[in-house]
């Protein structure tokens, strides 16, 4: 009878070849997304393509309708523009079986399209400021009506659909939420300062009311950036915490294999 060998003894120096190759045999760790199953998703692609000709639509619409400048300079309209993009690529990624785009990239076209569509319903809705992106201060009616509704309301409940429905959960982290709001932050920043470099009297001198340091004051602008700042990074990290408790898309299985290995006991 013999004694079994040790797995370790510990006088015996390593040997550097085989060391080498258990270190190289080591299972890289990976994030999740990457490892999802090739599928061609043939109608998830033709809904995303379909959200991303509606957003393309209406920000072309806006831009024949009022002035191009004008009409790029407002929050809706250039998240509009991502969200055309993102659902493009992520539409031809759906067709050909690709790995998703990352979870960031569309939870931050997320955040960007259900911020501008909130604050619009909630603050500038109201007919008694007469916003208008194009510049028609009257009651917004036919196409621009239309296209109003489809940048402020469409486009954020479609894309809100996408990511609880299609899209896999859990991936999100905390820092991210940071992150997400430079371009914000960047943009709110820019909107004041245009504001306060342009001559008075100049026509949308500050694109949101509640941004106007001419009628409102520095101060009270300065404060109401800070509640949107901070109102827009409470926004994204709900965004992480329900990616974390949502359930996650229903897949087709593939067919179950019936002939196991010998290892799993041969044949069921």
């Amino acid at each position: 009878m013999t004694t079994p060998i040790p797995a370790d003894i510990p006088d015996i120096p390593r040997i550097p070849g085989i060391a080498a190759s258990a270190a190289a045999s080591a299972v890289p760790v990976v994030p999740a997304y990457a490892v999802v199953p090739r599928v061609r998703r043939p109608l998830v692609a033709a809904f995303r393509l379909l959200v991303a000709v509606a957003a393309a639509a209406g920000v072309a619409l806006d831009l024949l309708l009022g002035d191009p400048l004008r009409v790029l300079s407002y929050a809706t309209v250039l998240s509009s523009v991502l969200v055309a993009a993102v659902f493009t690529v992520s539409a031809w990624r759906a067709w050909k079986a690709r790995h998703p785009l990352r979870p960031s990239v569309t939870a931050c076209t997320l955040l960007y399209a259900v911020g501008t569509g909130l604050l619009y319903h909630l603050i500038l809705a109201d007919d008694a400021t007469a916003f208008s992106m194009t510049g028609d201060a009257t009651a917004l009616t036919g196409w621009h009506a239309a296209t109003n509704q489809l940048l402020h309301t469409v486009i954020p409940v479609a894309v809100a659909l996408d990511w609880l429905l299609l899209t896999r959960p859990g991936a999100l982290r905390l820092h991210s939420a940071a992150a997400w709001m430079i371009l914000p932050v960047a943009y709110l920043a820019y909107t004041v300062t245009r504001g306060l470099l342009l001559p008075p009297g100049t026509a949308a001198r500050y694109r949101y009311p509640f941004l106007d340091v001419s009628e409102h004051g520095f101060v009270e602008v300065l404060g109401n950036v800070t509640i949107l700042g901070l109102a827009c990074y409470a926004l994204a990290v709900l965004l992480v915490a329900l990616d974390h408790i949502r359930p996650g898309p229903r897949r087709h299985r593939a067919p179950e294999n019936r002939i196991s290995s010998p290892a799993t006991g041969g044949l069921k």
